[in-house]
């Protein structure tokens, strides 16, 4: 193949797809409007869910020939409060991995930028590519579909390695907040769904209730957060442009679990362009049933999140497999198949911005 393979974006999407194209012997060049991969971030911690997806993380990077040259750091234990209870979660094997995102040294983003380097992939930093000109587009969040926002800190630390949750609406409306600490270093962040004008008392809030149940030690805090983006259905492909990632819409819109999700839809482009396969069919296939479990979840969480979310979380920690139990929420599961007449006319609703579709071809999804 003696054509150049153009990829805009240089998220953990196109980055994965390019190191498989390049590896496949593909002539590679990501084109990225900032001056570096990361730079949307500023050292945020994030988790790679380990739920979503049957096997965990580490394996199936290996399996789409991705190597882990970033920290990446397994967590089985959680507490999560509403500021009344507290629930302790352990799990038989790691709940996520947390990764810190942006352009420094241990970043995620560095890491897949130094495998993509290695295998001859040209990077054109500060160089934006139009996505009509683009084989691959993965730029990330679209603004007039986003649905969250995410607001807090990254700081220095005394406190030990742990991972911490809070479902309550006046700390993150109809989403959540959480502390997450590891080898020193901390990011503290709320998370909205709607009522983002607030998010500053939220923030606020968050560390009241986390000052009450820890002994918070803040040291050199800086800025960090985004935005995520979702649209239903997803749009694999325009003309000869393949979407990946938040690009095609794909996300979490229960809570935002997005990272895994972009890693394998950059391999299944790859993999669409290196073996002559349908990339929009075999990323249905992948993602379809997720999509729709991910909408239905969110209804269901809205629906049932009175009395600050204590039922949804006391059903998910009497679960005798905590993670089993959310890996069959989010892959359609019987009862979502029950709910999901009643969550599309929900959405609809309630997120009629991030509607791609007319509601005949939702249905059909």
């Amino acid at each position: 193949m003696t054509s150049v393979i153009r990829i805009a974006g240089s998220g953990p999407a196109g980055l994965t797809a390019a190191i498989n194209l390049a590896r496949g012997g593909c002539r590679v060049e990501v084109f990225e409007k900032r001056p570096d991969s990361g730079r949307r971030f500023c050292g945020d911690l994030q988790g790679l869910d380990n739920w979503s997806v049957a096997g965990d993380i580490p394996d199936q990077l290996r399996e789409m020939g991705l190597t882990i040259n970033f920290d990446c750091t397994p967590f089985s234990g959680l507490t999560v409060t509403n500021g009344a209870r507290v629930w302790q979660f352990a799990t038989p094997r790691p709940a996520f991995f947390l990764v810190k995102r942006g352009s420094a040294p241990g970043c995620l983003d560095q890491g897949l930028k130094e495998q993509a380097l290695a295998q001859g992939v040209t990077i054109r930093y500060n160089t934006p590519l139009a996505e009509a000109e683009a084989d691959i587009v993965a730029t990330g969040p679209r603004c007039r579909h986003i649905f969250a926002l995410d607001k807090g800190i990254v700081f220095r630390t005394s406190m030990a390695d742990g991972a911490f949750g809070l479902v309550n609406d006046r700390a993150a409306f109809r989403g959540y907040s959480y502390l997450l600490v590891v080898n020193g270093y901390g990011c503290m962040c709320t998370v909205l769904f709607d009522a983002f004008a607030d998010i500053r008392q939220c923030l606020a809030e968050t560390r009241r209730i986390f000052a009450d149940l820890l002994p918070l030690d803040i040291r050199e805090p800086r800025p960090a957060g985004g935005v995520g983006s979702f649209t239903f259905p997803s749009r694999f492909q325009r003309g000869k442009t393949l979407y990946v990632g938040e690009a095609a819409g794909l996300q979490d819109l229960l809570w935002g679990f997005g990272m895994r999700s972009a890693i394998t839809s950059g391999y299944l482009a790859a993999r669409s362009i290196m073996n002559g396969e349908d990339y929009p069919r075999l990323a249905r296939r992948f993602f379809e049933r997720r999509l729709k479990a991910s909408l239905v979840s969110r209804y269901l969480w809205e629906r049932f999140g009175h009395n600050s979310y204590a039922m949804i979380i006391d059903r998910i920690g009497g679960a005798r497999d905590p993670l089993a139990f959310l890996h069959s929420f989010h892959n359609f599961n019987w009862l979502q198949r029950l709910a999901y007449p009643f969550a599309l006319r929900f959405s609809r609703k309630r997120y009629g911005r991030l509607w791609t579709a007319e509601p005949e071809e939702a249905d059909g999804l």
